[in-house]
Protein backbone atom coordinates (compact mmCIF):
# COMPACT_ATOMS: atom_id res chain seq x y z
CA UNK A 1 0.00 0.00 0.00
CA UNK A 2 1.04 3.29 -0.59
CA UNK A 3 1.05 4.68 3.03
CA UNK A 4 1.87 8.14 2.05
CA UNK A 5 -1.15 8.44 -0.41
CA UNK A 6 -3.27 6.71 1.79
CA UNK A 7 -2.86 8.48 4.75
CA UNK A 8 -3.04 11.89 3.46
CA UNK A 9 -6.07 11.06 2.14
CA UNK A 10 -8.20 9.73 5.23
CA UNK A 11 -6.45 12.90 6.70
CA UNK A 12 -8.46 15.19 4.44
CA UNK A 13 -11.23 12.97 4.79
CA UNK A 14 -11.95 13.02 8.51
CA UNK A 15 -10.87 16.52 8.83
CA UNK A 16 -7.79 15.93 10.26
CA UNK A 17 -6.12 18.47 7.78
CA UNK A 18 -7.93 21.61 6.73
CA UNK A 19 -7.26 23.62 3.85
CA UNK A 20 -8.07 26.74 3.18
CA UNK A 21 -5.62 29.13 1.18
CA UNK A 22 -8.13 32.42 1.13
CA UNK A 23 -8.42 32.84 5.48
CA UNK A 24 -5.31 30.94 6.52
CA UNK A 25 -4.23 29.80 9.96
CA UNK A 26 -1.96 31.14 12.60
CA UNK A 27 0.20 29.08 14.05
CA UNK A 28 1.40 29.29 18.13
CA UNK A 29 5.02 30.40 16.32
CA UNK A 30 3.13 33.39 14.38
CA UNK A 31 3.38 31.91 11.36
CA UNK A 32 0.45 32.30 8.82
CA UNK A 33 -0.73 29.30 7.15
CA UNK A 34 -3.70 27.65 4.81
CA UNK A 35 -2.74 24.67 5.88
CA UNK A 36 -3.09 23.17 9.33
CA UNK A 37 -3.23 19.63 10.76
CA UNK A 38 -4.61 18.38 13.91
CA UNK A 39 -3.71 14.36 13.62
CA UNK A 40 -5.22 14.02 17.34
CA UNK A 41 -8.59 13.98 15.22
CA UNK A 42 -7.50 10.58 13.64
CA UNK A 43 -7.48 8.86 16.82
CA UNK A 44 -11.50 9.22 16.85
CA UNK A 45 -12.04 6.95 13.63
CA UNK A 46 -10.50 3.73 14.95
CA UNK A 47 -10.18 2.64 10.96
CA UNK A 48 -8.01 5.42 10.38
CA UNK A 49 -6.10 4.88 13.46
CA UNK A 50 -5.30 1.26 12.71
CA UNK A 51 -3.93 2.54 9.00
CA UNK A 52 -1.57 5.35 10.45
CA UNK A 53 -0.26 2.69 12.94
CA UNK A 54 0.38 0.03 10.26
CA UNK A 55 2.21 2.59 8.30
CA UNK A 56 4.22 3.30 11.14
CA UNK A 57 4.92 -0.15 11.65
CA UNK A 58 6.28 -0.43 8.30
CA UNK A 59 8.12 2.41 8.17
CA UNK A 60 10.20 1.18 11.15
CA UNK A 61 11.40 -1.80 9.64
CA UNK A 62 13.82 0.86 7.81
CA UNK A 63 15.00 2.74 10.47
CA UNK A 64 17.96 1.85 13.12
CA UNK A 65 17.59 -0.28 15.67
CA UNK A 66 15.70 1.03 18.87
CA UNK A 67 14.57 -0.19 22.12
CA UNK A 68 12.03 2.29 23.14
CA UNK A 69 9.22 4.48 21.95
CA UNK A 70 9.41 8.02 22.97
CA UNK A 71 6.15 10.01 22.40
CA UNK A 72 6.33 14.19 22.38
CA UNK A 73 4.17 16.12 24.39
CA UNK A 74 0.89 15.74 23.82
CA UNK A 75 -0.26 14.93 20.40
CA UNK A 76 2.69 12.63 20.00
CA UNK A 77 2.28 10.59 23.24
CA UNK A 78 -1.18 8.43 21.93
CA UNK A 79 0.38 7.69 18.40
CA UNK A 80 3.72 6.33 20.09
CA UNK A 81 1.94 4.53 22.61
CA UNK A 82 -0.22 2.93 20.00
CA UNK A 83 3.31 1.84 18.36
CA UNK A 84 4.83 0.81 21.04
CA UNK A 85 2.36 -1.41 21.98
CA UNK A 86 2.08 -3.14 18.19
CA UNK A 87 5.96 -4.04 18.96
CA UNK A 88 6.00 -4.97 22.45
CA UNK A 89 8.36 -2.58 23.38
CA UNK A 90 8.45 0.11 26.57
CA UNK A 91 7.38 3.39 26.21
CA UNK A 92 7.72 6.75 27.47
CA UNK A 93 6.78 10.37 26.86
CA UNK A 94 8.59 14.10 26.58
CA UNK A 95 6.42 17.27 28.65
CA UNK A 96 7.86 20.49 26.68
CA UNK A 97 9.22 21.26 30.14
CA UNK A 98 9.82 19.68 33.62
CA UNK A 99 6.79 19.46 35.89
CA UNK A 100 6.67 22.30 38.92
CA UNK A 101 5.69 20.24 41.51
CA UNK A 102 6.05 16.17 42.18
CA UNK A 103 9.06 14.75 40.82
CA UNK A 104 9.90 17.26 38.71
CA UNK A 105 10.12 15.27 35.13
CA UNK A 106 10.42 16.30 31.68
CA UNK A 107 10.46 12.85 31.04
CA UNK A 108 8.27 10.17 31.97
CA UNK A 109 8.32 6.64 32.38
CA UNK A 110 11.85 4.71 32.64
CA UNK A 111 14.38 5.38 30.83
CA UNK A 112 17.86 3.42 30.76
CA UNK A 113 20.92 5.01 30.28
CA UNK A 114 22.17 4.79 26.81
CA UNK A 115 18.96 3.02 25.84
CA UNK A 116 18.61 3.38 21.81
CA UNK A 117 14.93 5.29 21.34
CA UNK A 118 12.62 6.52 18.39
CA UNK A 119 10.96 9.78 19.21
CA UNK A 120 7.53 10.13 17.74
CA UNK A 121 5.13 13.18 16.75
CA UNK A 122 2.27 13.26 15.19
CA UNK A 123 3.41 16.39 12.93
CA UNK A 124 6.59 17.96 12.08
CA UNK A 125 6.20 21.95 11.46
CA UNK A 126 9.77 24.18 12.23
CA UNK A 127 10.82 21.32 14.47
CA UNK A 128 10.84 23.10 17.53
CA UNK A 129 9.08 20.94 19.69
CA UNK A 130 11.00 17.93 18.35
CA UNK A 131 14.61 18.70 18.62
CA UNK A 132 13.36 19.91 22.34
CA UNK A 133 12.34 16.66 23.20
CA UNK A 134 15.36 15.05 21.48
CA UNK A 135 17.61 17.65 23.62
CA UNK A 136 16.00 16.81 26.93
CA UNK A 137 16.49 12.55 26.08
CA UNK A 138 19.53 12.88 25.23
CA UNK A 139 20.44 14.84 28.47
CA UNK A 140 19.41 11.81 30.10
CA UNK A 141 21.89 9.52 28.31
CA UNK A 142 19.50 7.96 25.14
CA UNK A 143 20.74 7.68 21.87
CA UNK A 144 17.95 8.58 19.40
CA UNK A 145 17.77 6.12 16.56
CA UNK A 146 15.31 8.89 14.54
CA UNK A 147 12.35 10.66 14.39
CA UNK A 148 8.88 9.78 13.28
CA UNK A 149 6.25 11.66 12.29
CA UNK A 150 2.95 11.18 10.61
CA UNK A 151 3.02 14.26 8.84
CA UNK A 152 5.65 17.02 8.25
CA UNK A 153 5.19 20.63 6.24
CA UNK A 154 8.38 20.11 4.74
CA UNK A 155 9.56 23.48 6.20
CA UNK A 156 13.57 24.35 5.45
CA UNK A 157 13.68 25.42 9.06
CA UNK A 158 12.91 22.06 10.07
CA UNK A 159 14.75 20.34 7.51
CA UNK A 160 17.94 22.43 8.36
CA UNK A 161 17.47 22.49 12.09
CA UNK A 162 17.32 18.21 11.68
CA UNK A 163 20.36 18.19 9.77
CA UNK A 164 22.66 20.63 12.41
CA UNK A 165 20.79 18.53 15.17
CA UNK A 166 22.10 15.32 13.50
CA UNK A 167 18.63 13.78 13.64
CA UNK A 168 17.28 11.21 11.16
CA UNK A 169 13.64 12.46 10.26
CA UNK A 170 10.70 10.42 8.70
CA UNK A 171 7.33 11.10 8.61
CA UNK A 172 4.66 9.14 6.82
CA UNK A 173 3.06 11.48 4.52
CA UNK A 174 3.59 15.14 3.67
CA UNK A 175 2.91 18.70 2.36
CA UNK A 176 3.58 17.72 -1.21
CA UNK A 177 1.70 14.50 -1.42
CA UNK A 178 -1.11 15.92 0.76
CA UNK A 179 -1.14 18.61 -1.83
CA UNK A 180 -1.15 16.36 -4.87
CA UNK A 181 -4.35 13.91 -2.87
CA UNK A 182 -6.05 17.08 -2.17
CA UNK A 183 -6.15 18.25 -6.00
CA UNK A 184 -6.94 14.64 -7.00
CA UNK A 185 -9.95 14.74 -4.99
CA UNK A 186 -10.64 18.18 -5.88
CA UNK A 187 -11.28 20.05 -2.56
CA UNK A 188 -8.71 22.76 -3.97
CA UNK A 189 -9.16 25.13 -7.02
CA UNK A 190 -6.43 26.19 -9.38
CA UNK A 191 -5.72 29.42 -7.58
CA UNK A 192 -5.46 28.18 -4.26
CA UNK A 193 -3.05 25.42 -5.68
CA UNK A 194 -1.03 28.14 -6.48
CA UNK A 195 -1.34 29.76 -3.07
CA UNK A 196 -0.35 27.00 -1.50
CA UNK A 197 2.46 26.70 -3.72
CA UNK A 198 3.95 30.10 -2.74
CA UNK A 199 3.19 29.32 0.99
CA UNK A 200 5.53 26.51 0.56
CA UNK A 201 8.57 28.23 -0.45
CA UNK A 202 8.21 31.01 1.80
CA UNK A 203 5.85 30.71 5.04
CA UNK A 204 7.27 33.61 7.05
CA UNK A 205 6.91 35.87 4.23
CA UNK A 206 3.77 34.63 2.80
CA UNK A 207 0.33 36.99 2.35
CA UNK A 208 -2.29 35.46 0.08
CA UNK A 209 -3.82 38.93 -0.36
Amino acid sequence: MDYAHKVAELLLQIKAIKLDAKQPFTWASGIRSPIYCDNRIALSYPHVRSIIKKAMIEQCLYLQAFDVIAGVATAGIPHGAVLADALGLPFIYVRSKAKEHGRQNQIEGSLTLGARVLVVEDLISTGGSSIDAIVALRAAGAKISALLSIFTYELDVAQQRMKEAQINQYSITNYTTLIAVAKELRVIEQDELELLASWRQSPNDWNPI
